[in-house]
């Protein structure tokens, strides 16, 4: 299991869509766009993106925005920061859906 992820993947991420060129060129694009300064700034996105890589659990992303986050200013206390804010949001979105077992529970007359 520990060559599923290979890290030199990452480095290859803007061939992904060779064979599909027209479309790569538009996520490129796009996904370039997302991340130039606008009301946040490049390092505030850096840190959302490192946040939501953890939820999403893609450590080619986790690696990624790492690097990037700390190239933009961020330290190590911002970023564990932001890491808390996913896993807060993870965890209670996982605790409402509580609400449906106990709605389970009281119609099978517990």
């Amino acid at each position: 299991m520990s060559d599923y992820y290979k890290p030199d993947h990452l480095a290859h991420f803007g061939h992904v869509s060779d064979a599909a060129p027209d479309l790569g060129k538009k996520f490129f694009e796009w996904y370039g766009a997302v991340f130039q300064e606008g009301a946040l700034s490049e390092r505030e996105k850096c840190l959302i993106a490192l946040a939501v890589a953890h939820t999403v659990q893609c450590p080619y992303c986790i690696e990624a925005y790492t690097k990037e986050s700390l190239s933009k200013g961020a330290d190590l206390e911002q970023m564990t920061e932001a890491l808390h804010v996913a896993v807060a949001i993870r965890g209670g979105a996982a605790m409402v859906h509580g609400m449906q077992m106990i709605e389970h529970a009281k119609k099978a007359g517990m």
